[in-house]
């Protein structure tokens, strides 16, 4: 059982959601919230598997409540809900730690399988979408280049983890941010797609990475992936 928690200030928005998510068996709301402080202090009673969590919110907005509960471990994760599927937020809530994004007028059984998806642990709700959101907003990466003082700095300089990777977890990392799936990884590689599993585990085991979003932000920031 999947259990999810709504922020978002509109009431309507928030009613929508929670039939969706009562028409379900393997699905329960324990909790809804009008703002962003009131979704971190939730989360942080109740635990819920994911939150959906709307960016545009008055007081503190979803981004920084997204950055708070990943700053507190929690284990709850976040699916960012826009307006647009290149919105700028939706950006900045993947750099903050949300585990994927949807945009707000998503068919419900897309709603559905990404909150699915990022229960499990694949958090690769749109991987293109991914992929398009950060070639768009890549003018904003990363700081860390800025910190070395050069923009070609070698990816062990932006990422010390980086240096822990073998040739072999380098190139799935790459490949990861740019957007290939388990499948696909296991095709062009030759390699059973149990032996890739275990691969992005060890990538995203070395690099400290949540999951594979935030794998693909770090792709970006280290410049093993450039924007297209």
């Amino acid at each position: 059982m999947t259990t999810v928690l709504i922020a978002d200030d509109q009431p309507l928005q928030r009613m929508g959601f929670r039939m969706l998510l009562e028409s379900q068996d393997d699905m329960t709301l324990v909790g809804e919230a009008a703002g962003g402080a009131e979704a971190v202090r939730l989360i942080d009673r109740l635990h819920p598997d994911v939150v959906l969590m709307d960016v545009r919110m008055p007081g503190l907005d979803g981004i920084e409540a997204t950055r708070r509960v990943i700053a507190a471990g929690s284990r709850t994760r976040v699916l960012i809900l826009t307006t647009f599927d290149l919105d700028e937020y939706a950006y900045a809530g993947l750099r903050a730690g949300a585990s994927g994004f949807l945009v707000k007028d998503a068919l419900p059984e897309e709603l559905l399988s990404g909150i699915r998806a990022v229960a499990s642990g694949d958090a690769v709700v749109a991987p293109t979408l991914t992929r398009r959101l950060l070639d768009a907003y890549a003018h904003h990466l990363p700081e860390a280049c800025e910190e070395t003082g050069s923009s070609s700095a070698e990816p062990e300089a932006l990422h010390p983890a980086i240096a822990l990777l073998t040739d072999r977890e380098r190139e799935i990392l790459t490949v990861i941010g740019q957007g290939w799936t388990n499948a696909e990884i296991a095709t062009r590689f030759h390699l059973a797609e149990s032996t890739v599993k275990t691969h992005v585990g060890r990538v995203l085991a070395k690099t400290g990475s949540r999951d594979r979003v935030q794998a693909v932000i770090l792709a970006y920031e280290t410049k093993l992936v450039r924007p297209s």
